[in-house]
């Protein structure tokens, strides 16, 4: 086998194969015997009629396909492996033939590569700095929290219902004066104000007392989830059993002490500003390290391949049905697209802006880290690995043991790119601007690791007045 290899479009490699008159010949034997069982000719038993005669029957070309798919089966990875230093492969070729005959035949792959960017301004450059500030406020939020986790249901009997309170009641429904399916319950627990019902009727049952019987007079709204019920006008006969305030505990070293396991409230709070303060330094180092990455790859320029950005949007696809699995109970994506009125190609396409960025992104990173010549010292890895080992109670060695390849490579990866942020960060100017907000958690970094990648919910109580 010969071959040759030529630059194509759009970021693709056309290689050329060529096989002589014995290559094809072989190849097209082989065909024959793997295939012969598909084949039926008068005069013959299945798949014991001669090459020649099923070729009489059924053209002389009846093999090449077959043929074709084994040259390339056999010899595509190994020339792969003899131009792994001039490009790589991202995807399936597209495959098309060439010249075919008895005395050879030619098999032409487009082969989607890794592109070459060419790299902007990425040092030099004025990028925002993002810092957020912990203020007293959002330590006193964070205690008003913990309290609002430790509050416990007192019943109220000298008033009437107000927003906050928990009213267990009983409720039935009706539409036209007949009673629908799921609109009826006893003791429903519902908390006032907190919008778990259809507009309208936690309202009316705020000023009601406990015993007091009333009813409560809706609409369903019209993109309700139940088809018979949406826009209808509804009554709901209700009952308020039980009516309960929430009772904040008193702030003391006590409670804290039991609630959060701090020795008092200022060792409390002087913990929760370190932590938050930490939260909020993470969060500005991730949103000021998105925003250089957002700046050079602004500045490259790269040809990119509709494989690389369709592997991507298969990757974002996978983590969604993943993320609506875990946290629906195992709802499948194609279940998720009905319910919601749309499809896998609407699906995908909403993901497509998204992934070429993403693409994007990591050729640009990647380009950087070798134009730097960034890399992993063997020393910063086992300085990481000494870390991972200590917190499971092992030595370095006991710990590389169970270690395989890929482990170490994810490692250096992360070395690499927090080593390239730093070198971006050293270079560029960063401009600061503060914003008074920490309560946020910190994002993650999405240049963190470059080499690899709103669900509805129905109401708890669909068909119950909620």
């Amino acid at each position: 086998m010969q071959y040759t290899r030529e630059p194509s479009e759009k970021s693709t490699v056309k290689l050329t194969l060529t096989f002589d008159k014995a290559e094809w010949d072989e190849a097209n034997e082989q065909a024959y015997v793997r295939t012969r069982g598909r084949f039926f000719v008068n005069g013959f038993r299945k798949g014991k009629a001669p090459k020649h005669v099923i070729e009489l029957n059924y053209g002389k070309g009846v093999f090449y396909e077959e043929a074709l798919n084994e040259l390339f089966d056999k010899h595509y990875e190994e020339v792969l492996e003899k131009e792994k230093d001039n490009f790589t492969a991202v995807g399936r070729p597209e495959l098309s033939v060439g010249d075919i005959g008895e005395e050879g035949a030619t098999l032409i792959a487009t082969v989607p590569v890794k592109p070459d960017v060419k790299l902007g301004a990425y040092k030099g450059i004025k990028i925002e700095k993002k810092e957020y500030n912990v203020k007293d406020e959002d330590v006193d939020a964070e205690l008003k929290r913990l309290q609002e986790r430790n509050a416990r249901l007192v019943e109220v009997t000298d008033r009437a219902a107000e927003n906050g309170d928990t009213a267990t009641i009983d409720f039935s429904g009706s539409v036209n004066g007949e009673k629908f399916e799921g609109g009826t319950s006893e003791n429903y627990p519902l908390v006032l104000g907190s919008g778990s019902f259809i507009p309208g009727f936690e309202e009316q049952v705020v000023g009601m007392k406990a015993g007091e019987e009333k009813d409560v007079c809706v609409k369903f709204p019209d993109d309700y989830q139940a088809e018979d019920l949406k826009g209808k006008d509804a009554v709901f006969a209700v009952k308020l059993n039980k009516l309960e305030k929430k009772e904040l505990p008193e702030v003391n070293d006590e409670f804290i002490k039991d609630a959060a396991g701090a020795e008092s409230v200022e060792a409390y709070k002087k913990e929760t500003r370190e932590r938050l303060e930490k939260q909020a330094k993470e969060k500005g180092d991730a949103e000021t390290e998105n925003n250089i990455l957002r700046a050079v790859t602004a500045n490259a320029e790269v040809e990119i391949p509709e494989a690389m950005i369709e592997n991507q949007v298969d990757m974002m696809v996978r983590n969604a049905e993943y993320r609506l699995g875990m946290q629906y109970g195992g709802m499948k994506l194609a279940d998720y697209l009905r319910y919601i009125g749309s499809n896998m190609e609407d699906f995908r396409k909403g993901y497509r802006a998204q992934a070429e960025d993403t693409v994007k992104s990591q050729l640009v990173v990647d380009k950087i880290v070798r134009e730097e010549n960034i890399k992993a010292e063997d020393a910063e890895i086992d300085a990481k690995l000494e870390e991972f080992a200590k917190s499971a109670n092992k030595t370095l060695e006991e710990y590389k043991k169970d270690m395989d390849d890929s482990q170490r490579e994810y490692i250096a990866n992360d070395i690499v790119i927090n080593k390239l942020f730093d070198f971006l960060k050293a270079n560029n100017e960063l401009t600061e601007k503060a914003e008074e907000d920490a309560e946020k958690p910190a994002a993650k970094k999405t240049a963190k690791k470059p080499a690899a990648k709103k669900t509805e919910k129905k109401a708890e109580g669909e068909g119950k007045g909620e």
